[in-house]
């Protein structure tokens, strides 16, 4: 199994910035997509930022240039690095990985469990 432990939320005030962490863990034979996903209260879960293990990282439109998502492979983490924090940024943000294990050779989703981001205008 695989699991995602998430850190680094809170409360920040408009235009601050906050650092998620995602930690990976498991009998992980390797990680294809890790990224980050948010959803704010009456709205769907959408993503933020994905970064595959090989390309380029893609961004929703309302971060660009705010955001920035970042991989450590070899400890199996990735990072959200927010700025310029906006009240439409608030939401429970949830790490998620696309990992195989040494058990399953198919790619599965996988899950952290949220962390609350909130931003007090």
């Amino acid at each position: 199994q695989v699991q995602l432990v998430e850190s680094g939320g809170g409360l920040v005030q408009a235009g601050g910035s906050l650092r998620l962490s995602c930690a990976a863990s498991g009998s992980i034979r390797s990680i294809n997509v890790m990224g980050w996903y948010r959803q704010a209260p009456g709205k769907q879960r959408e993503l933020v930022a994905a970064a595959p293990s090989a390309g380029s990282t893609n961004y929703a439109d309302s971060v660009k240039g705010r955001f920035i998502i970042a991989r450590d492979n070899a400890k199996k983490m990735v990072y959200l690095q927010m700025n310029s924090l906006q009240s439409e940024d608030k939401a429970v943000y949830y790490c998620n990985g696309e990992a195989r294990t040494y058990s399953d050779w198919s790619y599965r989703n996988y899950w952290g469990q949220g962390t609350q981001v909130t931003v007090s205008s």
